[in-house]
C-alpha cells in the first residue's frame, strides 16, 4: 500500500495548522495591551514611565517571574496570582477610600444600598479604560492613584524584608529580601499594577477586558462572557464528532494493519546488532537521566514541602540558600533536561542502526555533545540561582540568569548554547541515517520520518529567541508556548512515536511499510489539533477573542487521539508474549505501557478537564494544572523517557541479567505515587478552589486565606503519602541504575 497519500495528508495538516497559528499570532501582535509611555494621574502627577513598566517586567523575572506566584494565571501556585491581587487590593482599597470619605466607615460596614452604589461606580471607574493611543498616555483618577499607591505600599514591603509582612512572605513561600533595591520594588510595582489594569479595562469598542474579563472578580464585574460559554460547547460538540469519526476509522484501518503483520521472529532480531562505540558510548547518557531524574525528584520534594512550612524544610531554615522560586525552577529544569536527554539518546542509538553504519568520528561528536549538554545543565542551573538571589546585575540577569518564564526560564546564553548542542546531535542523527535514506525500499519512509521529527526536535527550539528581556509579555507568551506546547508536546510526541515504531521494525513485529504509514496517520491526527492547539494556553493572556475560539475548538482535537490509546496498550501487551525472547524487553515496554494509561488519564480526560474556555476561565493557575502537569509530563514523557533509555541499556549489553523485581518495584512505586499524590492531595485542592474561585474570585482562590486554612494544609500534608511511595520507587531505579556500573552477570545465549 502507498504511503504517497498519508504524506499528502501530513504536508496538509502541516500547512494549515502553522498558518492558523500564525495568522492569529499576528493578532496577538496587533491587538496586545497598549504599553503606555506614561501613566498619569488625572491632576496631572506622572506615576510611572513607560521605562518603569519595562524594567519593572525584568525585576520580576530576576525573582524567579513565573516561578513566584503567576501573572495572568501563568506560573506558580503558592504565592498568589500578582495581577488578580493587585486587581482586587485596588478594588478594596477604592472602595474603603470613597466610603471612609462619604459614609465615614469602610465600605464591609456599609449599609447594603450604599454598598451597591460604591460597587457600580467602583465598575465604571475601573472598566474605563483611560489609555490615549495618540499620545500614549494612560490617565487614572486622583482616588484611583491614591488606591493604587496603598496596594503598591503592600508590594513594596512584601518584597522588601520588613518583618511586619514575614508570616505572610512565609505563607506564600516566598524568601525574605527578594528584591533588596528599594526603586526596583517600586518599578516592579508598576509592572504589575499595569498587568492587573489590563485586567478590567475594556478594550476600545469592546465590553470585556484586554484579557477577555479574567480573573473573575465580582468587584469590577468580570465575569465570563456569553461566547466563552458558546466555545466551550463547541469545543466539545467537536471533541464528540471527532471521536465518533476516528473510531469508525479506527474499526477499518486495524483490520487491514492486523492483516498485515508479519510472522514474529524465533530469534531476537537485535541480538545481531552490532554495537558501534558512539552507541557504547550512550551509556553515559544513561547514567546522566538517571541522576537527574533523583535530583529532580529531591527538589520537588522540597518544593511540595515548601508549601507547608514556607520557608524552612522542617525547622532548618534552608530558603535562605535554597528558597521556592529556585527550587521549583531547578525541578522544571532538571526534568526537561533529563527527558530531553532520553530523547536525544534514542535518536543516536539508533541513527546507527537504521543507516547501518558508523559515520566517521560519530564517537567524538557523541562525547562532545555530551560535555556540551553538561555545561548547559550545571551552567544555567548556577545563573538560575544567582539571579534569583539577587547577587547577578539587572542587565546580565536574562542573559545569564532566570529569563523568568516557566519551562524556558535558562538565561539566553544557555539557551543558545543548547540549541547548539540540538544542532550537534541533529547533524550527528543525520549522518547516521544518510546511507539508509539512499535505499530506494520501505524502509526509505521510516527514515524520511525519521528526519523529519528529529530536524523538528533540533530547530523548533529556536522559537524560543523570538522574545526578548523586555518583549511584551502577550508576546512572549505566544513564543514561549511554542516551546513547551509544540516542541515538547507537539514533536516530541513524533519522534517518540516513529522510535518506537522503528525499534518494533527492528524486533519484526511490524512491516515497515506499515509502521511508516500508521506514524504518519497519527502524527497528522494529533498535529492538526495540536498545532493550533496552543492557543488554549492563550486565553486570557491579553490576546483577542479569536485566540479563545481557535483554541477551543482545535485542543479539544487534542484528547481524540488519546482516547485510543488503550488500544495501542493492548497491542504492546501482546507483543511481550509473542516470543520467549521478547521477555529481555519486558520493562522497556511496560513503561510504555504506563505511558499509555497516563496518555490517557493525565494529558487526555486531566488535560480536558482544564481545556475548555469555561473551565480555564475559573482554573487557570489552580492546583487543577499540576494534575495535569504532573500527569503528562512524567506519566507521559518521563516514562516513555526511562523506556527508551533502558531499552538502550538492554541493547547495548543484551545478556546482562536485570534485576526484575527492582524494576518492579521501581515501575509500580512511581505509578503508585502519582496517582496517589494527585489523588490524595493535588486534585482535591484544586477542585475546592474552583469552588472558591467561582464563588468568590480567583483572588480568594490563590489567596494565603484561603491555602492557609487547616483542612487545605491538611490535604497538602496527605501528598506525603504519594510523595514517599514515588520515591521508593525512583530509589529502586536508582539502585537499579547504581547496578549497572557494576561488572554484568550474563544470562544465556540461547535467544
Amino acid at each position: 500500500m502507498s504511503t504517497k497519500k498519508h504524506w499528502i495528508a501530513l504536508t496538509l495538516c502541516l500547512t494549515v495548522a502553522f498558518s492558523i497559528l500564525g495568522y492569529f499570532g499576528i493578532d496577538i501582535y496587533k491587538e496586545a495591551p497598549p504599553l503606555p509611555q506614561r501613566i498619569v494621574s488625572a491632576s496631572g502627577e506622572e506615576l510611572f514611565t513607560l521605562d518603569d513598566l519595562q524594567q519593572g517586567q525584568l525585576v520580576w523575572q530576576s525573582t524567579g517571574g513565573q516561578q513566584m506566584g503567576s501573572v495572568w494565571g501563568h506560573g506558580a501556585y503558592q504565592a498568589p496570582d500578582w495581577s488578580a491581587d493587585w486587581l482586587h487590593r485596588e478594588s478594596v482599597a477604592l472602595l474603603n477610600i470613597w466610603s471612609q470619605r462619604e459614609l465615614g466607615v469602610d465600605f464591609d460596614q456599609a449599609d447594603v444600598g450604599p454598598k451597591a452604589a460604591l460597587q457600580a461606580r467602583l465598575q465604571e471607574e475601573m472598566r474605563h479604560n483611560g489609555y490615549d493611543a495618540e499620545t500614549g498616555t494612560l490617565t487614572i483618577s486622583d482616588d484611583r492613584t491614591a488606591a493604587m499607591r496603598i496596594v503598591a505600599a503592600h508590594y513594596e514591603s512584601l518584597f522588601s524584608g520588613e518583618p511586619e509582612l514575614r508570616d505572610l512572605r512565609e505563607a506564600y513561600a516566598m524568601h525574605e529580601h527578594a528584591v533588596k533595591d528599594e526603586f526596583r520594588r517600586k518599578q516592579l510595582a508598576g509592572f504589575f499594577f499595569w498587568t492587573s489594569w489590563a485586567c478590567v479595562a475594556e478594550r476600545p469598542g469592546l465590553p470585556i477586558s484586554y484579557t477577555n474579563n479574567w480573573p473573575h472578580e465580582p468587584l469590577v464585574g468580570n465575569a465570563p462572557t456569553g461566547a466563552n460559554f458558546m466555545w466551550s460547547m463547541i469545543s466539545i460538540i467537536s471533541l464528540l464528532a471527532a471521536v465518533g469519526g476516528l473510531v469508525w476509522y479506527e474499526a477499518f484501518r486495524r483490520k487491514v494493519e492486523h492483516d498485515d503483520l508479519p510472522p514474529v521472529p524465533a530469534i531476537d532480531p537485535l541480538k545481531k546488532l552490532v554495537i558501534t562505540p558512539s552507541m557504547k558510548a550512550l551509556w553515559k547518557y544513561a547514567l546522566v537521566v538517571f541522576v537527574l531524574f533523583g535530583v529532580q525528584v529531591m527538589l520537588g520534594a522540597l518544593t511540595a514541602h515548601y508549601t507547608v512550612e514556607g520557608q524552612e524544610f522542617f525547622g532548618l531554615p534552608i530558603a535562605e540558600i535554597l528558597p521556592y522560586a529556585v527550587s521549583r525552577t531547578w525541578h522544571i529544569q532538571t526534568a526537561m533536561f533529563w527527558i530531553a536527554t532520553a530523547f536525544l539518546t534514542a535518536g543516536l542509538f539508533l541513527a546507527p542502526i537504521i543507516g547501518g553504519r558508523e559515520p566517521k568520528f560519530q564517537r567524538l561528536g557523541v562525547n562532545v555533545l555530551f560535555v556540551a549538554l553538561l555545561l548547559v545543565v550545571a551552567g544555567s542551573l548556577a545563573g538560575e540561582w544567582l539571579g534569583v538571589m539577587q547577587t547577578m546585575e539587572l542587565k546580565y540577569n536574562f542573559w545569564f540568569g532566570h529569563q523568568g518564564y516557566e519551562y524556558v526560564d535558562l538565561g539566553r546564553f544557555w539557551q543558545i548554547l543548547l540549541f547548539t548542542g540540538l544542532l550537534l546531535w541533529l547533524i550527528l542523527v543525520l549522518r547516521g541515517l544518510w546511507p539508509a535514506l539512499q535505499k530506494k525500499d520501505d524502509n526509505r519512509h521510516m527514515v524520511a520520518i525519521f528526519i523529519f521529527a528529529a530536524t523538528a526536535i533540533g530547530l523548533f527550539y529556536s522559537s524560543g529567541f523570538f522574545y526578548g528581556a523586555k518583549t511584551h509579555i502577550s508576546v512572549m507568551e505566544y513564543w514561549r508556548w511554542w516551546v513547551v506546547h509544540l516542541w515538547v508536546e507537539g514533536f516530541f510526541e513524533v519522534f517518540a512515536t516513529i522510535a518506537i515504531a522503528t525499534i518494533f521494525c527492528k524486533l519484526g513485529l511490524v512491516r515497515a511499510g506499515s509502521a511508516s504509514r500508521a506514524v504518519l496517520y497519527s502524527s497528522c491526527i494529533f498535529l492538526i489539533g495540536g498545532i493550533p492547539g496552543t492557543f488554549h494556553h492563550l486565553y486570557f493572556s491579553g490576546t483577542p477573542f479569536s485566540v479563545v475560539a481557535i483554541g477551543a475548538m482545535f485542543s479539544a482535537l487534542e484528547v481524540v487521539p488519546l482516547l485510543l490509546i488503550g488500544l495501542e496498550a493492548r497491542e504492546t501487551s501482546k507483543h511481550i508474549e509473542s516470543a520467549e525472547w521478547m521477555q529481555r524487553y519486558k520493562w522497556p515496554l511496560t513503561f510504555f505501557m504506563g505511558v499509555a494509561f497516563w496518555n490517557f488519564v493525565g494529558a487526555g480526560v486531566f488535560g480536558f478537564l482544564i481545556n475548555p474556555p469555561i473551565a480555564l476561565y475559573y482554573m487557570q493557575g489552580l492546583n487543577t494544572t499540576p494534575v495535569h502537569a504532573h500527569a503528562a509530563l512524567f506519566g507521559v514523557y518521563g516514562l516513555l523517557s526511562l523506556g527508551l533509555v533502558l531499552l538502550v541499556i538492554r541493547c547495548i549489553q543484551p545478556d546482562r541479567v536485570w534485576n526484575d523485581r527492582v524494576l518492579k518495584y521501581a515501575y509500580w512505586g512511581m505509578n503508585g505515587g502519582l496517582a496517589l499524590m494527585i489523588g490524595l492531595s493535588l486534585l482535591p485542592i484544586g477542585i475546592a478552589q474552583t469552588v472558591a474561585s467561582v464563588d468568590v474570585g480567583l483572588w480568594f482562590a490563590r489567596s494565603a486565606d484561603f491555602l492557609q486554612q487547616g483542612w487545605v494544609q491538611n490535604l497538602r500534608w496527605l501528598r506525603m503519602i504519594g510523595d514517599v511511595v514515588f520515591l521508593g520507587g525512583v530509589a529502586c531505579l536508582l539502585f537499579f541504575g547504581a547496578g549497572l556500573l557494576r561488572k554484568p552477570k550474563t544470562a544465556g545465549k540461547k535467544n
